[in-house]
């Protein structure tokens, strides 16, 4: 009787050097926004664009969700992307009202 070799699926040890290595480049870059005083809405911009890319690369290698079914990946991706459109959504409305209440709240001159 033969036993039965079992193994799990063996990523190569480059992917998570590469993925380490962009990890810090992207890491770089955003330190790189504070050194060379960006400000204003670019600031942010760049700091959220670095942020969001190494949290996709986390998710997707070092959390294995590369390499998952396409429903667990919706599962995970879905809530994501409709928190941030609702976030994006919300914000732009506080500011609208913001700006209406400049309009309608304005003391009058005695």
């Amino acid at each position: 009787m033969t036993e039965a070799h079992v193994e799990g699926q063996q990523h190569p040890l480059g992917v998570y050097i590469k993925v380490w290595a962009w990890l810090f480049v992207l890491s770089a870059f955003s330190y790189m926004v504070d050194y060379y005083d960006v400000q204003g809405y670019l600031r942010w911009t760049l700091i959220l664009i670095f942020m969001i890319l190494k949290a996709g690369l986390i998710i997707a290698i070092f959390m294995h969700m590369a390499w998952e079914r396409l429903a667990l990946v919706y599962a995970v991706g879905v809530p994501v992307l409709a928190v941030l459109v609702f976030t994006f959504l919300m914000t732009h409305e506080a500011d609208y009202t913001f700006d209406t209440r400049g309009t309608f709240f304005v003391e009058s001159a005695p």
